[in-house]
């Protein structure tokens, strides 16, 4: 039992490929998916705290940096899969957080346990590092989605990834964060040249929310 164990227990994020079992142009990890997540939250998190909101720094980056650890004991399940029920989602959260719970008790030092349970609980919540977590992961999910739509993948499992993201990042209760999405940044995505009709995709989107 030690920090060793958590430790080398990162490389294992590392292997765990996002989305898997679909055929894709660029493969992820989820690794990399927590480093973007946080690089995105910063980028909202100034927006919002230019806006007048006050962030609690330290609070984003744990909530950001460690929210899909679970991951490791679970590994990736696809979007359309953990969406497919409030239920199922439930249950899902629940086998995470419980084998979150356990190895922290097994393997982390008894010092430091409280600190971990704190840092590793869900960080998706009504807190404005809550929302912006929920935010800037449902944008890396987006923009994963929009590449393989931007070079010709005609797998629908991207189609329907893309339309659950962009639809829950137009609902956030983030008006000014969301309002630069929309306005500032969707108009760069639909004015690439993409394979697949990305700009008739998100103008149905925008239009049905």
């Amino acid at each position: 039992m030690g920090i060793h164990r958590f430790f080398t227990s990162l490389n294992d994020l590392e292997r765990i490929i996002r989305a898997p079992g679909m055929f894709k142009f660029e493969e992820h990890n989820v690794a990399a998916h927590s480093w973007k997540v946080s690089q995105y939250a910063m980028f909202f998190a100034t927006i919002e705290e230019r806006s007048g909101q006050e962030i609690d720094w330290k609070s984003l980056y744990e909530k950001t940096i460690n929210h899909d650890f679970a991951e490791v004991f679970i590994g990736d399940i696809k979007t359309p899969v953990k969406y497919a029920s409030p239920e199922l989602k439930e249950m899902i959260a629940k086998v995470e957080e419980g084998m979150m719970e356990k190895f922290i008790l097994r393997e982390i030092p008894e010092e430091f346990r409280d600190v971990f349970f704190d840092r590793m609980k869900e960080g998706k919540d009504a807190t404005i590092e809550g929302r912006l977590l929920e935010m800037a992961d449902k944008l890396d999910q987006f923009y994963e989605a929009f590449a393989e739509l931007k070079r010709g993948n005609t797998d629908k499992e991207f189609v329907v990834m893309y339309r659950i993201a962009l639809t829950k990042l137009l609902g956030l209760p983030l008006p000014t964060s969301v309002g630069y999405f929309k306005n500032v940044m969707l108009d760069d995505v639909i004015n690439e040249d993409t394979a697949i009709d990305v700009k008739e995709l998100t103008r149905q989107i925008i239009a049905e929310h």
